[in-house]
């Protein structure tokens, strides 16, 4: 009895030495033993980790490259915005030293137009029927509603704005205007002329002012006014009355002026009115 239980106990531990040591060898060589199944589940498991773990960091490459996209887009925005700053400072101070300029001179024109009274009351008339015609009778000015008399960048005057200045020429055949002068002015906006034929024509706002006042001066020549009572100016862009920064402020800028000036206005180029000068 004894003998079996001595044969038994040598196998047993002769099973669990065979066990360690092929655990130990399992151990030694870094394997475990797993079903198929789970090995290949593991290993495509690993895999897509692997994969992840790769569009993660793309990922994080390209959201580096946009934030530094976006730190330099954000500096140079912040230049161009000093600069434009720098720019609008710049045209207020111009524009207010033009403006301090124009009051001078309707100052002085205001204070000498003298116009006569019947002339004044005819002009106030004639910017009552027309909407498009202002006239101030304090200083003698009437002021045109360019886009009446002329198309964009052309300085051909549109069939709206004959009758105006005819009727406007009208005026001057009256017995008390024979010794009453005018001097034509055109403005533009600040804009360029953009358009090829256009520019072929006027290559800036300089000829394009003076050719429409050019024209206004030739339609009312040619409906009587006297050349040797007119004078013409081109200002551009130069002399606006409002800033250039709408559409509407644009539009208020293209304009052709009208001076009605006494025998008495001195206008420099004009040599009898400037005796002195000459």
């Amino acid at each position: 009895m004894r003998q079996n239980e001595f044969a038994i106990s040598v196998c047993a531990g002769a099973r669990r030495t065979l066990y360690l040591a092929m655990l130990a060898a399992g151990l030694a060589c870094g394997c475990q033993y797993l079903p198929n199944g789970r090995t290949a589940a593991l290993e495509s498991q690993n895999e897509s980790l692997v994969e992840q773990s790769k569009a993660q960091l793309a990922e994080l490459d390209n959201l580096r490259v946009h934030g530094r996209r976006m730190e330099d887009d954000l500096r140079r925005a912040e230049e161009d915005l000093g600069l434009l700053d720098e720019e609008l400072s710049h045209n207020r101070q111009q524009l207010a030293s033009y403006q301090r300029e124009r009051d001078a001179m309707l100052g002085v024109a205001g204070r000498r137009s003298g116009l006569p009274a019947g002339i004044s009351r005819r002009l106030t008339e004639l910017a009552q029927r027309y909407p498009s015609l202002e006239f101030d009778p304090d200083t003698g000015i009437s002021k045109l509603d360019t886009d009446v008399l002329f198309d964009t960048a052309d300085a051909s005057i549109r069939p709206e704005g004959e009758k105006l200045l005819r009727d406007f020429a009208g005026i001057f055949q009256q017995t008390d205007a024979r010794d009453l002068k005018i001097m034509v002015v055109g403005h533009t906006d600040s804009r360029a002329i953009a358009k090829k034929p256009s520019r072929e024509r006027y290559p800036d706002n300089w000829h394009l002012s003076t050719a429409r006042a050019l024209a206004v001066a030739d339609f009312l020549r040619d409906r009587g006014m006297p050349e040797d009572r007119m004078g013409i100016a081109g200002f551009a862009e130069h002399q606006p009355i409002v800033s250039n920064a709408s559409t509407r402020e644009r539009e208020k800028n293209r304009r052709v002026e009208i001076f009605v000036m006494g025998p008495e206005t001195p206008v420099v180029g004009w040599s009898e009115t400037t005796p002195g000068l000459y």
